[in-house]
């Protein structure tokens, strides 16, 4: 049976966008993956080993968070992510002696989500920014999704 008609995985147009040649990307923070459960994924051929958290199985496939990491970079360094939530994910990747870069990976509720799941939201991405280490260099990449009032 013929796949030529059959649409391409998300994860392989991820892929597909970060080998691309004329970029050199190493760490690509991903939202709305709507992948079910969480784990990694690394696909043969890839660079990329994608790190998320979605949804439970039998729940609606909505939201997901993600990080895609070159391969080269999470064997070198045993990079494991903790998924805090299907909103939040977090790594840190070894710098110099005992320095890190702690990322976070945040896909915030919309704007007219209801007042209390943004606060949780927002409570929860406060706990996980109090949990790095305050030598570690921070940065939180995200999706805000028009969250500005």
């Amino acid at each position: 049976k013929s796949d030529i008609n059959r649409p391409e995985r998300r994860t392989a147009l991820v892929r597909k966008e970060l080998q691309h040649r004329r970029f050199n990307i190493d760490v690509a923070v991903l939202s709305e993956t709507r992948l079910p459960g969480e784990g990694s994924i690394r696909e043969s051929g890839s660079k990329y080993t994608i790190f998320r958290k979605g949804k439970n199985p039998n729940e609606p496939r909505i939201h997901g968070a993600g990080l895609a990491i070159k391969t080269q970079l999470v064997d070198q360094h045993r990079l494991v992510s903790t998924a805090v939530s299907e909103r939040l994910m977090f790594v840190r990747i070894p710098l110099i002696r005992d320095r890190f870069l702690a990322l976070i990976s945040v896909y915030a509720p919309t704007l007219t989500s209801e007042d209390v799941v943004k606060a949780s939201f927002y409570n929860l991405l406060d706990r996980t920014i109090q949990t790095v280490p305050a030598h570690d260099k921070l940065v939180v990449l995200e999706d805000f999704n028009d969250s500005r009032q």
